[in-house]
């Protein structure tokens, strides 16, 4: 009983930390190019975990370990966040919450290429399923075509990032226990970072203070909380379950758009968002039983 109630804060935690994320990137970017939003997010995220490092005495990665932990840092932060970021200047931040919501078919996909898991014909027909709903979103999203292609394609590359990152970390995490890899890879994804902290560091000065503190909440919340909830929520019950947690992410993240920013998401975009879900969860529910 004691593990299901970790595993149900778990969950709650990882829906409404990451749901949130999306309308604050959307209030940071009045201030902060995409790019410096990615790095000062990741370096507050850095200093936590320095600390946390610190007080629980977390070893360094074998030295063969490093170029995976560096390539999936690469993945789950750096891409992530960045193409995130820069998608939401063209998206509002409930579509870009239902578009990252197709991260566990690309879960599936990569798993089915390279950990050779089974892919139904089902899982074939709800992928296909979920992209019209993210053509739908697209249609719903009020933007210029191009406008709106550019923002769709680059928070699908965040998703592709994100899935990666999920996918490849497992043997790592039963290796190094989740909280230490999850410091190892954010951390990696920073170093990629590191060339914009000075302009980063200008805008700052220049921000305003819900801005600031916008920032100051991605960074020490979002980015890092999550994470480990859910590498923590892997290790207990696997990477298919564990991913559900994102299928109710878009659901809150639209209440907390509207509340924070006035979003309203049209009809277009909501029947797109509900066709995405289902698709994923036919996706989800099918990716292993046999063909």
């Amino acid at each position: 009983m004691k593990d299901k109630s970790k595993v149900c804060l778990a969950f709650i935690l990882t829906i409404f930390l990451w749901a949130s994320a999306f309308p604050l990137i959307k209030i940071t970017l009045n201030d902060f190019t995409a790019e410096n939003v990615s790095v000062l997010r990741l370096i507050i995220a850095c200093l936590i975990l320095l600390i946390i490092s610190w007080v629980k005495k977390i070893p360094l990665p074998d030295i063969k370990d490093i170029p995976i932990i560096l390539l999936l840092g690469f993945c789950g932060f750096t891409v992530y966040h960045t193409a995130l970021s820069f998608g939401e200047y063209h998206v509002s931040a409930g579509v870009a919450s239902l578009i990252v919501s197709t991260t566990p078919i690309f879960l599936a996909l990569l798993a089915t290429y390279f950990l050779k898991e089974r892919f139904s014909k089902l899982a074939w027909l709800g992928s296909f399923v979920a992209f019209i709903g993210v053509a739908f979103i697209s249609l719903g999203n009020g933007e210029t075509l191009n406008t709106m292609i550019l923002g769709v394609v680059l928070v699908l590359l965040a998703s592709i990032g994100e899935s990666i990152y999920f996918v490849f970390q497992t043997n790592y995490l039963k290796k190094y226990g989740f909280i230490p890899f999850t410091i190892y890879t954010i951390i990696a994804g920073s170093l990629f970072m590191v060339v914009f902290l000075p302009g980063a560091i200008g805008e700052l000065q220049a921000a305003s203070m819900t801005s600031i503190i916008s920032v100051l909440y991605l960074g020490a919340f979002p980015t890092v909380i999550p994470y480990i909830a859910l590498a923590y929520t892997i290790k207990k019950i696997g990477v298919s379950d564990a991913t559900m947690s994102l299928y109710l992410t878009p659901a809150v993240s639209l209440i907390l758009a509207y509340i924070l920013l006035g979003e309203i998401p049209s009809v277009l975009a909501i029947i797109g968002g509900v066709i995405t879900l289902i698709g994923v969860t036919i996706t989800s529910n099918h990716s292993k039983e046999s063909i």
